[in-house]
């Protein structure tokens, strides 16, 4: 499937701006079976010059800095991607228990992984959040179906609610509200992992607006998405989707992963200025025919 993406982002502040540092996470990656084919970033102020590297996860990531006054700035970043089809896995036996044991006892698994068993900016866990994990990740259940029952239990014992939370709210609020957004349900997919000794990572990306004929549309697809990535042993990294309790597939663009929703915000920054500011994010997935 081919995609055209635009993510809009528009800041505008009560005080002039004298300077702004910037740091982006917009660019989609090009995988096995993704291809970004373009991007592009319009910043108004214009920069004189913005800095693109890879970051520690393989993301790219993009900087800039304003030194002019202004009280308005925009960041409107536009892609074409190509998402391939995705082979069915041959889905490893590998119980949730047999799982744990090799993490810690794998030396090579141990160093690659350990930095997604361990608890990160947004994540942590305590008792309540590991009892939530155990009824589905289970010692004998194999741990891809272990994990698909965890998807399967925050879809619909969870309510989406745009605006319930903030970046902020603690994971332990999210299990007692039962409400949240893509980003707090991927958060307590990732604890509830991690509490029982596996590894797992965020995954921020977009969704298709426009939804298969026949087909409701799916929650999240106006707006940045995220769902998680979880390391199965014989079988690598796979993605589970708790929000809408669906293995990832064509619909889903990937533009970055991290330990968690800190090491990947689309667009975070400095200011040096005074008084209040809005934001306004507007974010646009189109399925295209053909080739670009």
């Amino acid at each position: 499937m081919r995609y055209k993406l635009r993510h809009q982002t528009i800041y505008s502040y009560v005080n002039s701006v004298d300077n702004y540092q910037s740091v982006l996470c917009l660019q989609p990656q090009t995988l096995p079976t993704q291809i970004c084919h373009s991007f592009n970033l319009a910043i108004e102020p214009s920069p004189i010059k913005i800095y693109s590297r890879k970051d520690y996860f393989g993301n790219t990531q993009s900087y800039f800095s304003l030194h002019e006054p202004h009280k308005r700035l925009v960041v409107i970043a536009t892609s074409e991607i190509e998402v391939l089809p995705k082979a069915l896995p041959i889905i490893s036996p590998i119980t949730c228990e047999e799982a744990s044991i090799l993490f810690s006892h794998n030396q090579a698994l141990k160093i690659e992984l350990l930095q997604y068993q361990l608890p990160s900016h947004f994540i942590d866990w305590d008792d309540e959040i590991k009892a939530f994990a155990q009824t589905c990740l289970r010692p004998n259940t194999p741990l891809f179906e272990g994990v698909r029952q965890l998807s399967a239990k925050i879809f619909t014992e969870f309510q989406f609610k745009s605006g319930f939370t903030s970046v902020n709210t603690p994971l332990k609020t999210v299990l007692k509200e039962r409400k949240g957004v893509c980003q707090d349900f991927s958060h307590l997919a990732i604890a509830c992992l991690r509490s029982m000794g596996l590894a797992a990572r965020y995954v921020s990306g977009y969704l298709e607006t426009i939804p298969p004929i026949g087909r409701q549309k799916l929650q999240g697809s106006d707006a940045s998405h995220a769902w998680i990535s979880v390391y199965i042993p014989q079988m690598g990294w796979c993605e589970f989707d708790p929000t809408n309790n669906i293995i990832p597939q064509e619909r889903h663009i990937i533009t970055a992963y991290g330990r968690d929703y800190a090491d990947v915000v689309p667009l975070k920054g400095i200011i040096f200025s005074s008084g209040d500011h809005k934001v306004k994010v507007e974010v646009d997935v189109v399925g295209v025919d053909g080739f670009f």
